[in-house]
């Protein structure tokens, strides 16, 4: 399979900016961008088990809940929707909401949904620019204002509001009763170090967020031997013939490409299927990417052309209130890498 420059497609949300620059260019018609989708260009592709997004809040979203896949499938959904979060820009004194500040029954649940006090039972908490935030399926959870998040998620968009600070949308009482869990969030495992380039952020059964941070003018191979979805954050490459900045991200899977770091270092988070990768980065020399005319012969050795392309900032998108039907495809995960038995390791 060829690398993929997969396009940013812009979704309108009421809390969202009017001016999202650099990461995406603003919309002419007075409505304010809250999400950029990324997606896989051509209505033939296969549906993936993840999707990649960058939030942009100006105001609070909605208090929410997202449903596991046991309940997911009650309801006839193929799969639940467990995320995280990479705070990418965070405002003086922005903040996230994760769990509830005390247990409580589903008839107290209801009750606070219903009469607002749901707004005060939630735990708020500020949050700076790379902090990780990881929310399992059923966790109560809310994004505040002022802040840019890059979201991996498992492929739905099935939301269940519990609050929504009187915009007048739907909120959806029996469904979040049913898809909370009515306690504190978990604790969250600390950001563990692979090796020098490579951070793992979070890692549960449905995907693997890592962060890596390359060095300037150098060479690397990116082992993606399942889907996998990266995101430059700062910094510019040329990966595979694509060339990619910032806002710019690819889908590649079954592939080894090369990556060629340009005159200042890069920052990217790269999300993937699957256990913790041990060899998803190779670093190699000048020498080795010379023997050859071209440095995709050398660092892509596979017999499908890659596609030539330069990086594309969000585009034109439509609001989507409504949870499309996907297949997720499934893989078998190692307990012991789950559990992040990891070793740091030369990449």
């Amino acid at each position: 399979m060829p690398i993929e420059h997969v396009t940013a497609n812009s979704v309108t949300k009421p809390w969202g900016v009017a001016d999202p620059r650099p990461w995406t260019q603003p919309r002419f018609d007075d409505t304010c961008i809250g999400e950029l989708w990324y997606e896989r260009i051509g209505a033939d592709r296969t549906p993936t088990s993840l999707l990649l997004k960058l939030l942009f809040t100006s105001q609070p979203l909605s208090i929410q809940v997202h449903p596991d896949d046991a309940f997911a499938r009650l309801i006839g959904l193929p799969n639940g929707k467990t995320e995280a979060w990479y705070v990418v820009e965070a405002a003086a004194g922005a903040k996230v909401a994760l769990g509830l500040s005390r247990s409580c029954s589903p008839q107290q649940l209801r009750r606070a949904i219903e009469d607002g006090s749901i707004a005060e039972l939630v735990v708020w908490r500020s949050v700076v620019a790379g902090d990780v935030v990881s929310v399992p399926a059923g966790t109560i959870h809310a994004i505040g204002a002022g802040l840019v998040i890059a979201e991996i998620q498992q492929r739905s968009d099935t939301t269940f509001r519990l609050f929504d600070y009187g915009r007048q949308r739907d909120l959806h009482i029996d469904c979040a009763v049913a898809a909370a869990s009515t306690g504190s969030a978990k604790p969250e495992a600390p950001p563990t170090h692979i090796s020098d380039q490579r951070t793992l952020l979070v890692s549960n059964q449905h995907f693997v967020l890592e962060r890596i941070v390359l060095p300037p003018e150098s060479i690397w191979l990116l082992e993606a031997d399942r889907e996998t979805w990266l995101l430059v954050l700062g910094g510019s490459a040329t990966i595979g013939s694509v060339e990619i900045a910032a806002g710019g991200a690819i889908y590649v899977e079954s592939q080894t490409t090369g990556i060629h770091v340009d005159a200042a270092s890069v920052t990217c988070l790269v999300a993937y299927t699957g256990d913790v990768a041990r060899n998803l980065l190779q670093r190699l020399t000048r020498s080795q990417s010379d023997d050859v005319g071209t440095s995709e012969r050398v660092l892509t050795p596979s017999s499908l052309p890659l596609d030539d392309g330069t990086a594309t900032r969000g585009r034109k998108g439509t609001t989507n209130e409504k949870t499309p039907a996907y297949r997720v495809h499934r893989k078998s995960f190692a307990p012991s890498l789950r559990d992040r038995d990891l070793h740091p390791r030369s990449p």
